[in-house]
């Protein structure tokens, strides 16, 4: 059998899924930053994108402000709803114990152990026994002329018939042993046959023979050696190995849902915030505008105004709370817990706030590592490992079947007692023993070359797999660090964008106060400042998402999660 270049990488490639899923897994991006930002705050303050106001007070959002009740107009069965603050550590530890997909996924390690249990079965040793007994009542008949040749020269040359009597013959053979498969292909195998045979007729006998053997059959080409046997051993641990990868590649795909479900959800309670927001400040304004009205100092059509922006920001704040809803029971599904079940009333609250920390990111180090980590590189690593060992079975398997064959008894002379029977076989009085060939070869052997090159082309088609995988790895790693850019990017425009759009705001209604400006200007600015804190929202929310992706990327999602597996 021939040798591969690539033996050891095979070996490598188990080497390393061993350690891939035994080590403690960890993405902390201020390990891989060549700069890190102190805060948002503190990026705002010392590179804006444009000149700031020196005062910039304005409205904040606030998620938990919209805990205490949208609007007296909500139903009033939302607000006697019970509410759960969860932070994400926890969402994550529930779905990981709950999450149907995760429990399927986790059933495959234990079909693939088993697999593997069924390979080294294999070689178990076998205990046989088998026992025959045979009756004969048998006629007298006549047999041939035969011609005595004897020591005694008076017997010399005497023609006789020797003729079968009547007789009844009663026959049991027994044998018990063990056969002892090897690791090389052959067979050795340990037993003791005994035969008891009764004879009733004109010469009544009754006698016993026994004996012990030892035998050994050890094929020379096709199918010898430890590594053609042991093969499907190895290509069911490797199976293994693949599942255990597939299987945590599935916890932080499940990880990864968890996480965006809940900072979809943390965005949800933010715009609900947001329109709540919006609706107070325009039922404020047209308070605000009746006082002034009764007063003497606005139109009155100033009112009508100012009640079109009430029922517009109605409209926003009843879409924004059935968004809140839709998200509550997505991550509800998520979690498939008894306490959260999708028909409930609980209200979860998310109380892990986004840490916005700008990291610029070592993106070499994060691509090596990605390459080194990821799960279904190292899954097809393993397939190919399986492959090649596959491919030499196979190639033994196209060699001619050339066996030898050795056996050795030891006899026993016929004895009348079976307590007897064992004395000539402790003594070796009496032996027999036999050495054979076997050879057998198909004339075309077309089916077992054609089973090699499928196996072979299959390995090709899993390497150029492997080579399509990791240049998919690699795009991905690159974009998801152009995104994570893009959304810090955002979130710096949208937060001068809020500021700026708060201090018009107060800007517009100040001049309305002093009769500049009509109250559908004022709304107009009010309308731009929600829709900027509505960007930031969003574009917080992305940012969380392209740093779960990030992590996803790598591999190494749990650790990023803080989750131990």
């Amino acid at each position: 059998m021939r040798t591969h270049p690539d033996d050891q990488p095979a070996v490598d490639s188990d080497n390393r899924a061993t350690q891939r899923l035994n080590r403690e897994e960890s993405l902390l991006l201020r390990d891989f930053a060549t700069e890190i930002d102190a805060t948002l705050e503190h990026h705002i303050e010392t590179k804006p994108l444009i000149p700031l106001p020196a005062h910039k007070s304005t409205l904040k959002i606030d998620v938990h402000k919209a805990l205490s009740g949208v609007t007296s107009q909500m139903d009033d069965r939302e607000k006697r709803s019970d509410q759960h603050n969860l932070s994400i550590p926890e969402i994550r530890k529930i779905a990981l114990e709950n999450n149907l997909s995760l429990k399927i996924a986790n059933i495959e390690p234990v079909i693939a152990e088993t697999a593997v249990g069924e390979e080294r079965a294999k070689f178990d040793n076998i205990i046989f026994a088998n026992a025959n007994l045979r009756h004969l009542d048998a006629p007298g008949i006549g047999g041939d002329n035969v011609k005595l040749s004897s020591s005694n020269p008076l017997l010399d040359d005497q023609r006789v018939k020797l003729s079968l009597e009547p007789q009844k013959i009663e026959q049991l053979n027994a044998e018990a042993g063990i056969a002892i498969p090897l690791r090389t292909g052959g067979v050795v195998t340990l037993s003791s046959p005994i035969e008891r045979k009764i004879t009733k007729g004109q010469l009544d006998s009754d006698e016993f023979r026994s004996a012990l053997r030892f035998s050994i059959s050890q094929p020379l080409l096709r199918n010898a050696g430890i590594a053609v046997n042991e093969a499907s051993i190895n290509i069911a641990h490797y199976e293994r190995r693949a599942v255990d990868m597939r299987t945590r590649l599935q916890s932080i795909r499940v990880i990864s849902i968890i996480d965006k479900a809940y900072w979809e959800l943390y965005a949800a309670w933010a715009e609900l915030d947001v329109r709540r927001q919006q609706y107070e400040l325009a039922n404020q304004n047209l308070t605000m505008v009746q006082r002034r009205v009764d007063e003497g100092l606005t139109a009155a059509i100033e009112i009508s105004r100012a009640e079109i922006g009430v029922t517009d920001r109605v409209e926003s704040l009843i879409i924004a709370n059935t968004k809140l809803k839709l998200n509550q029971r997505q991550l509800k599904f998520l979690l498939n817990d008894q306490t959260y079940t999708i028909d409930s009333d609980i209200h979860i609250v998310p109380t892990t706030t986004p840490t916005l920390v700008y990291y610029n990111l070592d993106r070499k180090q994060i691509a090596s590592l990605a390459l080194d980590g990821r799960l279904e590189l190292l899954e097809l690593e393993l397939r190919l490992a399986a492959d090649l060992t596959r491919i030499e079975f196979l190639e033994n398997q196209t060699l001619p079947l050339f066996t030898l064959d050795y056996s050795y008894g030891a006899l026993s002379n016929s004895r009348g007692s079976f307590s007897q029977t064992y004395e000539d076989v402790v003594r070796n009085r009496f032996n027999d023993w036999s050495i054979g060939l076997r050879f057998e070869l198909p004339m075309t052997n077309e089916a077992r070359r054609m089973q090699l090159q499928r196996a072979v082309q299959q390995r090709i088609q899993r390497l150029t797999t492997k080579t399509l995988q990791e240049q998919v790895v690699l795009r991905e790693i690159y974009d998801v660090f152009d995104q994570v850019e893009q959304n810090w990017q955002r979130i710096l425009a949208t937060r001068q964008q809020v500021i700026l759009a708060g201090i018009n705001y107060e800007a517009e209604l100040k001049q309305f106060k002093e009769g500049l400006r009509t109250m559908t200007e004022v709304l107009e600015m009010l309308t731009l400042l929600g829709e900027a804190q509505i960007k930031e929202i969003n574009a917080v929310r992305d940012y969380q998402a392209a740093l779960i992706d990030l992590a996803y990327a790598t591999g190494t999602l749990l650790g990023y999660s803080r989750v131990e597996f």
